[in-house]
Formats: C-alpha cells, sequence, structure tokens
C-alpha cells in the first residue's frame, strides 16, 4: 500500500481568452489555449482516520478549500470511508488567474484515486472535477491544451513557447468579478486552432480587469518594454514570452517590488502525468 503521496500541482496561463457566449444557465463559453508551466504547488496526501489538512497548510478557502470539496466528491462518488491527511504548500499566487486552487483540486483527485486505489479513469477524475471550477479537467488530464465549452473540451497541443515571465502586480483579482461585469465581451467570433498559430489571439477579459484594477495596468506597461505582454486567465498576473532561459531570468529579477515575478518554462505536461508515463 502507498502510504504518502507527493504530487506537484502546476500553475497554466492563458496564451490567449477569447469569450465567445453565454449559456442559460450562466455560464460562459470560451476558447483558450492551457500552457501549463513549471511554477509548482506541493500536495502531499496521507492516510488519515478522517478528512483533513495538516497543521500549517496554506488552506486558502479553510474547510470549503477546492481540495478538500474534491476529495469529498471521491468519496461520495465511490463510497470511500477512508480519510487523508493533506498537507498543501502554496507557491502559486491565489486571484492571478494561474489555475492555482483547480490545479491543486485535480492533484488531490488524482492522488486519493491512487491512494485510495480507486481506479478510476481521467476522464472519470474530469468529470467529477468540472463541477469544482471549468479549469479543472485540464489540469486532471495534465497537457497543454486547446480548449473550448466552458474549458472542458481539450484537445492537446504540445507546447507552443518554451520560457516565460509571470509577473504578479500583488493584487487578487475575483474570477467571479470579471465574468459578472456587464462590459465583458461575450461575443467574439470563434475561432480555429491554426489562426492561433498564425499569431491570432486576444484575452477578452482585459479591459475588463484594467479599468477596475490599475495596478495591473501599471505592471503590464512595465513588462511591455520587454516585448509583447498578455494578462492571463481574468488576472491579476500577466505574462511574456522570451526566446531563452536567460532572458526570461533578467527580465524576472529586474521586476520592481513591491510586485512578484517567475521565470518559468512551458510543459507539454504536468509532472504527475510525466511521472506516471516513467512508472
Amino acid at each position: 500500500m502507498t502510504d504518502v503521496l507527493t504530487l506537484y500541482p502546476c500553475a497554466k496561463v492563458n496564451l490567449f481568452l477569447h469569450v465567445t457566449g453565454r449559456r442559460a444557465d450562466g455560464y460562459h463559453t470560451l476558447q483558450t489555449v492551457f500552457q501549463l508551466v513549471d511554477l509548482c504547488d506541493e500536495l502531499i496526501l496521507e492516510p488519515a482516520p478522517d478528512l483533513r489538512f495538516t497543521e500549517g497548510s496554506d488552506a486558502p478557502g479553510g474547510k470549503d478549500d477546492l481540495c478538500l470539496r474534491a476529495a469529498r466528491l471521491l468519496q461520495d462518488r465511490f463510497s470511500v470511508q477512508a480519510g487523508a491527511a493533506l498537507t498543501l504548500r502554496k507557491r502559486i499566487p491565489e486571484g492571478g488567474g494561474l489555475g492555482g486552487g483547480s490545479s491543486d483540486a485535480a492533484a488531490t483527485l488524482l492522488g486519493l484515486n491512487t491512494l485510495w486505489k480507486l481506479g478510476a479513469s481521467r476522464r472519470t477524475l474530469a468529470e467529477l472535477g468540472a463541477a469544482l471550477g471549468a479549469d479543472v479537467p485540464v489540469f486532471v488530464h495534465g497537457q497543454t491544451a486547446w480548449a473550448e465549452g466552458v474549458g472542458e473540451e481539450l484537445t492537446p497541443l504540445g507546447t507552443a513557447v518554451a520560457h516565460l515571465v509571470i509577473l504578479h502586480p500583488g493584487v487578487s483579482v475575483p474570477t467571479k468579478e470579471i465574468f459578472s461585469a456587464r462590459e465583458l465581451t461575450r461575443d467574439t467570433p470563434l475561432s480555429r486552432i491554426p489562426a492561433f498559430f498564425d499569431g491570432g489571439g486576444h484575452n477578452d477579459c482585459l479591459p475588463v480587469v484594467l479599468a477596475r484594477y490599475p495596478e495591473v495596468g501599471r505592471a503590464l506597461a512595465w513588462l511591455k518594454a520587454y516585448g509583447p505582454a498578455q494578462l492571463t486567465g481574468t488576472g491579476a498576473c500577466l505574462f511574456a514570452v522570451f526566446p531563452s532561459r536567460a532572458d526570461a531570468e533578467a527580465c524576472a529579477a529586474a521586476v520592481p517590488a513591491p510586485w512578484r515575478a517567475w521565470a518559468v518554462n512551458a510543459l507539454a505536461e504536468s509532472p504527475e502525468r510525466a511521472a506516471a508515463a516513467l512508472a
């Protein structure tokens, strides 16, 4: 029996984000590319009589944290009586558009599927994860992907970029606030994958975020001095693509306080999926 599992839930950036419509249930339809990157949290799972975070864990949502909600979904779906102790160490900032909470939830589903020996497929886990958030399925599948629908229709892409800088301007942007904004563009025409590789795409959320969070605009202007910069997801993080790791590290080192920055590498697949392939 596996006693302890250590996973490294990774972040993502949206290389573009088009909002193409709004469904009757309120969810938005979109097109995007989820590019996985090697900025990772750490999640340790251990057998326990109950379901809980260990003392000192970074659990932003407390008892309602997405990880615990993911674990309860598995317990309910598979009638699991066992528990687990979760130790979460965060590096991915909250409210940054990097998918950290969703990635942690996906890692919880994948890890407990192994710890509890449930034998569920990735497809089953992704379907469960979609109830937690639109970004969870891409992290369950663990591949950089073109996404449509509400984010659950995925086409693996490999990786379109190599080296990036992610800049956090020190504010947190709630996804719900941006997607509920009246002025958000919701009718961007559908695109196709070849058009993306030809250089098309933008983030429909950017004008809404800039109007509400001026610090994001200041950070965007700073980063644009190094090259084309974009917002990821609904914000607040920004990113730029660089030709080399050295160039990315030089930019990250120059970011002024109190902003934070990371030089990261693009990933074709998540650390968990890569490790599973080698097992």
